[in-house]
């Protein structure tokens, strides 16, 4: 029988993109991440989340980051180093109303600075809501 928590474990990793045998990194950790969210994550890639000192090429980089955490810019770039090519950044932020609530434009505004481009968002369980930030597609040619 599945549960309501084991649904929402797998629905958690699936908004994130995240499946079976991915490289996670795991930024901005502190008391007030979802663990829930962790959790599904780690259950899905079999494995636990890397941290800040990983030297492997990531696939998600899971951004928690708060209003007064400092240069967003600066944190992206940072994430965005060990990214694979077609890796992703999910910034991960409180939601509107709760401590330390980022403004969506903070983020739309820091991701093109960074490199990336904002393609989505989720909510993530009662507090979080995540912003997903990719690379730049490497076209062939250009426009005509």
């Amino acid at each position: 029988m599945v549960t309501a928590a084991d649904a929402g474990a797998s629905d958690i990793a699936g908004k994130l993109g995240i499946e079976p045998g991915m490289i996670v990194q795991e930024l901005g950790y502190d008391t007030d991440v979802d663990d829930q969210v962790r959790e599904a994550v780690e259950e899905t890639i079999g494995e636990e989340l890397l941290d800040e000192d990983a030297q492997e090429v990531i696939d998600v980089v899971l951004l928690w980051f708060r209003d007064g955490d400092g240069d967003l810019v600066d944190t992206l770039v940072d994430a965005r180093t060990p990214l694979a090519d077609d890796g992703v950044v999910w910034v991960l932020t409180p939601k509107t109303g709760r401590d330390g609530h980022l403004e969506p434009s903070e983020i739309a505004e820091a991701a093109p600075t960074a490199g990336l481009s904002q393609t989505s968002n989720a909510t993530l369980g009662d507090d979080w809501v995540g912003s997903k930030l990719v690379p730049p597609k490497q076209g062939k040619g250009g426009k005509r």
